[in-house]
């Protein structure tokens, strides 16, 4: 169980390292920089709620966490169908 939850936390920080590299290809005309920085803020957010969930005191609070994950994850999809549009 444990392989599994450092590969996920490996590939969540792929992500947000993804993430940095895609948010300085935008570049920083006014429209780019905020959605850039929309993006920038839960692309990496969710390795971090994801390695604070790794670190919670109950089930209840893993689960908790886990669902901010999962928001901040949604959003970065958002951000990221926007800027291909």
């Amino acid at each position: 169980m444990e392989s599994k939850a450092n590969e996920l936390s490996e590939r969540f920080l792929n992500f947000g390292s993804s993430a940095i590299l895609l948010t300085k290809k935008l570049g920083t005309e006014q429209v780019n920089r905020h959605i850039g920085m929309q993006f920038f803020r839960c692309a990496t957010s969710v390795g971090a709620n994801y390695e604070e969930a790794r670190g919670a005191e109950s089930r209840q609070d893993f689960a908790h966490k886990m669902q901010i994950v999962l928001k901040e994850a949604r959003e970065s999809l958002y951000w990221l169908q926007l800027i291909e549009k």
